[in-house]
């Protein structure tokens, strides 16, 4: 039948119980599927993972900066990796980091949720914030 309409015969299933074919246009098919995959590629959203540092003796208006460019990268669907960074014996005052990182999380609890807690990671405390999806 697929050679007198001059079409291909395409084993749609081959692990079902009969086989399941099915005549059709098999270029035509792989052309539409192509189409279909490229447009699916145009659509999705690429998450980017932005970066903030702190410092744990960061004055007020530093802090405020960096608390707008963390609200923008989440406004634009970007995870955000805010860190703490120690130098010298700063590292013995860890509490500092970790005032500056629950502030934060709490200041943007509206926009994003916390994926991985505060963390201290060698010479730094790591906290990484996803934004909330709309769904």
């Amino acid at each position: 039948m697929a050679i007198e309409l001059n079409l291909d015969l395409v084993n749609v299933a081959p692990t079902a119980k009969p086989p399941v074919c099915r005549i059709m246009d098999y270029g035509k098919f792989r052309y539409e599927q192509q189409k279909k995959e490229k447009e699916a590629r145009k659509n999705q959203k690429i998450v980017d993972l932005k970066e903030v540092w702190f410092r744990a003796n960061i004055d007020e208006n530093d802090y405020q900066t960096k608390y707008r460019n963390v609200v923008k990268f989440l406004g634009e669907g970007d995870k955000v990796k805010a860190s703490v960074r120690f130098r010298g014996r700063e590292i013995a005052h860890a509490s500092l980091g970790q005032k500056i990182l629950d502030r934060l999380s709490k200041e943007v609890a509206e926009l994003c949720s916390v994926e991985r807690a505060p963390k201290l990671e060698g010479r730094s405390m790591i906290m990484i914030l996803a934004p909330k999806t709309n769904s």
